[in-house]
């Protein structure tokens, strides 16, 4: 049997199925860490694209003659 998870916010100890908590609502330890995943490779894609779409500025906008 696994151990019951435990909220991080309010310490309310949830059912092993839970992935939300039954008093806050807050999302779980093992939930919450794969949020922070998809959130971190979110970043990760928005960085590189606004760095692709900087390059693609530098070469595209003219220059200024003066």
């Amino acid at each position: 049997m696994s151990a019951q998870p435990v909220c991080l916010y309010c310490q309310q100890v949830n059912a092993v199925a839970a992935s939300e908590c039954r008093r806050c609502g807050m999302l779980l330890p093992a939930e919450a860490a794969l949020a922070g995943e998809r959130r971190l490779r979110r970043f990760t894609w928005f960085c590189v694209g606004l760095t692709i779409f900087c390059i693609v500025m530098f070469f595209w906008l003219p220059r200024s003659i003066a």
